[in-house]
C-alpha cells in the first residue's frame, strides 16, 4: 500500500511474547502503526474507544472481559470498526460466536505472518478478503446469522444460551444487559430470537422448552 497514512492496529492478546512479537514485527512496516495493546478485554475496550484504530486483532480467550464479549461491546459503540479474531481455537462454535457478536473476519494463531498483513491491509482498505487463512466458515455463519434455524434444533448461540441461563435465574433484561455489559435493547433482541428458537411466547416458556431439550 502507498498511503500517507499508515494503518492503525490494536492488538488485544493476554499472552505477552505473541502480543510484543506481533506488535514489533508489525510496527517494522512502514504502512503500519500499533497504537496500542491490552492483556485483557475491559482495558482493550476502554483504548480502543478512547482512540479507535482502522483494524482491531482481538484474542478470544482473555481474562476479565473475554474477546468475544469485547467484541459485542465495541459493536454497540464503534459499529464500523474492523475487528479481526486471531485465536488458537478454529471450532465452529467460536467461530459462529464471534461473528455473530460482530468479528469482520476470524483467522488462526498459525497464520503465516505475511498473509495477516494482507488480511489487514484488506480489511482496512475495505476489500473483500479471499485469504485461504480467513475461515470460510466465519463467512457461512456471517450469512447465517439472521437465520432462525429449521429441523429440530435449538440453533441457540452460546450468548443466547447464557442469556436463557439469566432468565432462569429470575433476572429481569435490565439486570441481565448490566451482567453482560449490553444495552438493554441487544439483550430484547436475544430474548426474542430466543423465544423465536425455541417457538415460545414468553420466558416461563422458554426455560421450560430449554430443561426440556436439555440446554438448561
Amino acid at each position: 500500500m502507498n498511503e500517507a497514512r499508515p494503518i492503525t492496529v490494536f492488538i488485544a492478546d493476554d499472552h505477552p511474547i505473541l502480543r510484543i512479537g506481533l506488535s514489533m514485527y508489525l510496527e517494522s512496516k512502514q504502512h503500519i502503526k500499533i497504537v496500542g495493546e491490552a492483556d485483557n478485554g475491559f482495558d482493550a475496550v476502554n483504548a480502543i474507544n478512547d482512540n479507535p484504530p482502522d483494524v482491531v486483532l482481538m484474542d478470544v480467550d482473555m481474562p476479565g472481559l473475554s474477546g468475544i464479549e469485547a467484541i459485542r461491546v465495541l459493536r454497540k459503540t464503534l459499529p464500523d470498526l474492523k475487528i479481526i479474531v486471531l485465536s488458537t481455537y478454529t471450532k465452529k462454535e467460536y467461530v459462529q460466536e464471534a461473528m455473530l457478536e460482530g468479528a469482520n473476519g476470524y483467522v488462526a494463531k498459525n497464520t503465516k505472518i505475511d498473509e495477516l498483513i494482507k488480511i489487514i491491509e484488506d480489511f482496512a482498505g475495505g476489500r473483500e478478503c479471499h485469504s485461504p487463512y480467513l475461515l470460510n466458515l466465519a463467512i457461512k455463519w456471517r450469512q447465517m446469522q439472521d437465520e432462525d434455524g429449521d429441523g429440530g434444533d435449538h440453533n441457540l448461540t452460546k450468548t443466547e444460551i447464557r442469556v436463557l441461563k439469566n432468565i432462569a435465574q429470575g433476572k429481569t433484561n435490565s439486570e441481565i444487559a448490566q451482567i453482560n455489559f449490553v444495552s438493554i435493547e441487544t439483550i430484547k433482541t436475544h430474548v426474542q430470537r430466543i423465544f423465536k428458537k425455541l417457538e415460545v411466547n414468553n420466558r416461563m416458556e422458554a426455560v421450560a422448552v430449554a430443561r426440556k431439550k436439555h440446554i438448561l
